[in-house]
């Protein structure tokens, strides 16, 4: 007997009460909403501006130090190939639930040498427990954001933005929260950003699934209603943190405040079921029975006929020559032999392509430097005679031009290429200008001036991750995406490391010991070694800056050799891969099988 696909066959059945929460809970969009979630408290990484001064001031450590931590922060948080390979091999649940205990394991860690609650580590033990724990973002992103963008490969450029803009305003969401929660207790923010996104991943682990990829007609609206609440959010944040500035907020008012944040990030769930009832209504009307299907009047000699004209065919026909085994070709012969861009290169094809190698050296300008920018906020903030309270507002607003910089990148360079064929490459080259004029307005400080480089950095490093993510699966495919978009940014560390480590690192405490010197004291005589003054990171965000107008100059480089891949369609292929299943399922192949 023939039956249909479970969503039709159930139209024909009565429906049971918790059908449609099942539907809900088991579809596509709640993967989205579960993604968003877990997104929300994926950046904690961002948060290091925070808590950094706590670790310097209980360790000891002087700002080269710190910024080692910084940099092995950055290294696990971008070095994302084992997450990758792992989700090549496992189901998304593995992946998740692995994200999750790396996450606890290296904050707890921290929080508990930091605290004193265990003996003080040497600094190689708190370099690996601050990689472990940002170690575990790559897991968050390869199980929740690779799915989604597997899920929805037309709107990925939509959905790219919406994910990563979720995990730039993470920083700002869990700051508030661990207000609302600890007061202004910055080690037990280290705590909080332990055992929340690890609690997270847990509860929605079997909701995050690869799901058959079928556009909507309202696919593009749906997402736009995503957004304008993301916005929401990202607002009533921003106010927050002008009002928070002007009046001194007690418990209360951070708890009513965490929580009206709770309700933004859960107002996607009414979009969800919205989605879902239309889908259930449209399902409704039952199907025409198939059990017992009204006979049809049967033309029997014009069958026998066909029957006879078909066996006559097939006995005229000689056997079919057997086919010849297909060349061999070599490992490396292969390599070479690059298919066209936007068809599924394999993992080494792409990483030694010259388009990888480009987008190599423009992530490691771009965002090394601004990487480098926001784990020194703190310290810049200081030296300039900030408060610690101005320096978490610095945080907070890097963190919501963090998330309006990716859904600039995912919205806007998404309509601009459709209507104009806009080059994402483009967008990525005036994205790095832009953080130049950022990287100035620190190198050389004036009144009110870190508030603005704040919202430049902020915006200009959240652009860049979307855009990197989005060249690489428009280039290379998506059949090996989970791995490539890992592998494309390993240049961000690298670039911290260089920058912020033995650049802006060092030079800081050649200044403080500078500033020493001149009050008669050694090293010895401090516990914290402190630069105050604009002359702390002069030097090395005019380095910076120059490196950043390199990377912006390279990225042109990609844009000419993908000029005529972004005039056609690039997504022509994904409509194509649709018409065929429908084709397919037409015909009798697919949805429809046999009991």
């Amino acid at each position: 007997m023939v039956s249909q696909s479970p969503t039709s066959s159930d139209a024909s059945h009565p429906r049971r009460p918790l059908q449609f929460p099942l539907q809900v809970i088991t579809g596509r969009w709640f993967t989205v909403f579960a993604t968003f979630l877990i997104m929300a408290g994926a950046g904690a990484t961002y948060l290091f501006g925070v808590y950094s001064k706590q670790i310097k001031s209980a360790l000891g450590y002087d700002q080269t130090t710190l910024n080692l931590m910084g940099f092995f922060k950055d290294l696990g948080a971008n070095v994302g190939v084992l997450s990758g390979l792992v989700a090549e091999v496992t189901p998304t649940w593995f992946v998740l639930l692995l994200g999750s205990a790396l996450n606890f394991t290296g904050y707890f860690m921290i929080w508990l040498a930091v605290t004193g609650r265990i003996a003080k580590p040497k600094v190689w033990q708190m370099c690996l427990y601050i990689c472990v724990g940002a170690n575990s973002q790559n897991f968050a992103n390869t199980g929740a954001l690779v799915t989604c963008i597997q899920n929805f490969p037309e709107s990925r450029g939509a959905m790219m933005g919406l994910l990563k803009g979720f995990t730039g305003l993470s920083g700002a969401i869990l700051t508030e929260i661990y207000r609302a929660v600890y007061a202004d207790d910055a080690t037990a923010l280290i705590l909080l950003i332990g055992w929340l996104p690890a609690a997270i991943s847990v509860v929605f682990v079997f909701t995050i699934r690869r799901l058959k990829a079928e556009r909507q007609p309202n696919e593009k609206r749906v997402f736009y209603h995503f957004l304008y609440i993301s916005i929401g959010l990202a607002v009533f944040i921003m106010i927050m943190n002008i009002v928070q500035k002007k009046v001194e907020f007690n418990h209360t008012a951070y708890t009513l405040s965490a929580t009206v944040i709770c309700i933004f990030l859960f107002l996607p769930l009414l979009i969800v079921i919205r989605e879902e009832l239309r889908l259930w209504n449209a399902n409704k009307s039952p199907p025409i029975p198939i059990e017992n299907p009204q006979p049809k009047p049967i033309d029997e000699p014009k069958i026998i006929a066909e029957e006879s004209n078909q066996i006559t065919k097939i006995q005229n026909q000689s056997p079919p020559a057997p086919a010849a085994p297909p060349p061999e070709v070599a490992c490396f012969s292969n390599i070479c032999r690059k298919p066209p861009r936007g068809d599924d290169y394999t993992i080494l094809q792409a990483l030694l392509s010259i388009d990888m190698f480009v987008l190599f050296i423009a992530t490691f300008c771009g965002l090394g430097t601004s990487l480098t920018a926001v784990d020194n906020l703190g310290q810049i903030g200081e030296s300039l005679g900030y408060p610690l309270k101005t320096v978490s507002s610095f945080v907070s607003l890097v963190s919501i031009w963090n998330y309006f910089g990716r859904i600039f990148a995912g919205f806007v360079s998404e309509s601009l290429l459709a209507r104009y064929k806009f080059p994402r490459p483009l967008m990525m080259t005036l994205v790095l200008l832009l953080s130049c004029i950022g990287q100035l307005l620190i190198a050389f400080p004036v009144p009110g001036s870190v508030y603005i480089a704040s919202v430049i950095i902020g915006f200009s490093f959240g652009a860049q991750l979307p855009l990197l993510f989005a060249i690489i699966s428009e280039l290379f495919g998506l059949k090996y995406f989970s791995t490539l978009f890992n592998c494309g940014q390993i240049a961000s560390p690298l670039g911290s490391y260089i920058l912020n480590v033995k650049v802006a690192g060092m030079l800081y405490d050649i200044e403080a010991l500078k500033q020493l010197k001149e009050k008669g004291l050694d090293r010895s005589a401090v516990k914290e070694l402190t630069c105050i003054g604009k002359e702390c990171y002069r030097k090395s965000f005019t380095i910076t800056t120059i490196v950043t107008f390199a990377g912006a100059m390279v990225s042109l480089i990609l844009v000419m050799r993908t000029r005529e891949f972004y005039k056609g369609d690039i997504y022509k292929k994904f409509r194509e891969e649709e018409v065929k299943k429908e084709e397919k399922i037409i015909n009798g192949g697919g949805e429809i099988t046999a009991k």
